[in-house]
């Protein structure tokens, strides 16, 4: 470990998100900013900000619903208005009190929230 490297010495490696619509799935996870690592006919990988990458995963059937992460961005109302003119139909933004935020729905029917960034003044 280096001294002069004050990032975190741990980030989140991947996260995962099913989806019966996985070629719908993955061009939406492109439109709203994630990188194209790799797909197939099952499965999509994504890189996000910090090194996290997304795994779609396709299934035959599931029940929608919360994804299990959170998205942040550094400009909440800048990309609210990016994904409402992209036609994403983004929620209206709710304040909060550390985080504001709005939700998405991605084309196989889960509810992604996007947060307001919080990141203080030290690298991450």
């Amino acid at each position: 470990m280096s001294t002069t490297d004050q990032r975190p010495l741990l980030w989140v490696g991947h996260i995962f998100l099913a989806t019966t619509r996985i070629a719908q799935s993955a061009e939406f996870m492109g439109q709203i900013g994630m990188r194209l690592v790799d797909q197939g006919d099952d499965y999509a990988v994504f890189e996000l900000r910090g090194g996290t990458h997304l795994i779609l995963t396709q299934v035959r059937q599931f029940t929608p619903g919360e994804a299990d992460f959170d998205l942040m961005v550094d400009d909440l109302k800048a990309t609210h208005r990016q994904f409402a003119t992209l036609g994403l139909d983004p929620s209206p933004i709710e304040p909060g009190h550390i985080h504001s935020s709005f939700n998405i729905k991605e084309p196989g029917g889960n509810m992604i929230r996007v947060l307001s960034s919080h990141v203080g003044d030290k690298p991450v």
